[in-house]
């Protein structure tokens, strides 16, 4: 009888401990790997921006995967860069500069003033360029539709960078057209497509990339670097037009006859796509550009943004700063180039 008393005993002892190791792992489990998930889940919303296309019932393609920390990989050319800003901008050649820096493999990112405003001028024809292909897409045969030059542009702003332009009394396709207007910057070209342009197609290239829908009536529309920058990189990635639209956009940027900023700071025979924005009044002049070059096994996207008294000099900082971003990702010091 003592011995089952003594049995019965000892049963209730090893129930009770059991009974609080359970109560016990469950609050560690909880603390150490519910938590810690939690902890890792909102770490990685808060350190990564997903861009996806809304407007489908089923799917939303992806757009873009960004970092919303930049690179520490690119503190020291940062830096650089930096210095020569701020070298020019004691010097009066400029009143203030912008630069996005994209390293494309590695996903990784840095910029310089990258929340100031500037006017993009002519920049603001690659969503143009976007607008129509995207405008083929549900009109196929749009291209090659062909338009009567029979009316000169008035303007009060004359284009200090000028190249070809379409000749009164030709007509020509829409294709054609977007030709001029990206490779040789014509706003001839420009003023025919901006009269035959969806409206409501080019506000959604906007915000379809997540930025604001431009009013159409206005007199500007200012962005920052990284806003210039979706457009090419929405085309770079194939992201938002089929991967052939994307491909001949690309193409068509890669002859934008431009010769200044990124061109010259270039070694013959880089590849590179880019184009070029010019704005301002007699107060204020401002150059911009944005070029993705085809580094070998390193592609990258540089957009500048440049603000001073005089084109005469805006070219040349756009050059410096985009020579010493090819140099660092080259791995070239100045003597090479």
């Amino acid at each position: 009888m003592t011995r089952i008393l003594n049995f019965k005993i000892n049963f209730k002892y090893v129930s009770v401990l059991v009974f609080i190791s359970v109560i016990a792992t469950y609050f560690i489990t909880q603390h150490f790997f519910v938590d810690k998930t939690s902890e890792t889940s909102t770490s990685v919303a808060n350190t990564l921006q997903v861009k996806r296309l809304e407007g489908y019932r089923f799917i939303k393609p992806l757009l873009f995967v960004d970092s919303n920390v930049e690179s520490s990989a690119f503190s020291s050319l940062n830096q650089s860069i930096s210095q020569v800003i701020s070298e020019y901008k004691s010097k009066g050649v400029i009143t203030s500069a912008a630069v996005y820096l994209k390293d494309f493999e590695e996903n990784a990112w840095t910029g310089i003033n990258v929340e100031e405003k500037f006017k993009p001028g002519s920049l603001l024809k690659i969503p143009e360029l976007i607008a129509f292909l995207k405008m083929n897409e549900k009109n196929p045969g749009l291209l090659d539709k062909k338009y009567l030059f029979n009316q000169q542009l008035q303007s009060d702003k004359k284009p200090v960078f000028t190249s070809k332009s379409i000749q009164l009394g030709q007509s020509y396709s829409v294709r054609e057209l977007l030709k001029y207007m990206i490779v040789h910057s014509d706003n001839n070209a420009t003023f025919i497509l901006n009269s035959i342009l969806d409206i409501e197609t080019f506000k959604k290239v906007f915000v379809d990339l997540g930025l604001d829908a431009p009013d159409w009536n206005a007199s500007d529309y200012p962005v920052n670097v990284k806003d210039v920058s979706i457009f090419m990189r929405a085309l770079y990635n194939a992201s938002y037009l089929s991967t052939a639209d994307s491909e001949y956009a690309i193409s068509l940027l890669t002859q934008s006859d431009f010769k200044l900023g990124v061109a010259a700071s270039l070694p013959e025979g880089t590849l590179f796509s880019h184009k070029f924005g010019e704005a301002g009044d007699i107060t204020e002049k401002q150059l911009h550009e944005t070029a993705i070059i085809y580094l070998k096994n390193r592609p990258y996207l540089v957009t500048i943004m440049t603000k001073g008294n005089s084109f005469d000099t805006l070219p040349e900082v756009i050059k410096q700063i985009s020579g010493m971003v090819y140099r660092d990702f080259a791995g070239q010091s100045p003597q090479d180039l």
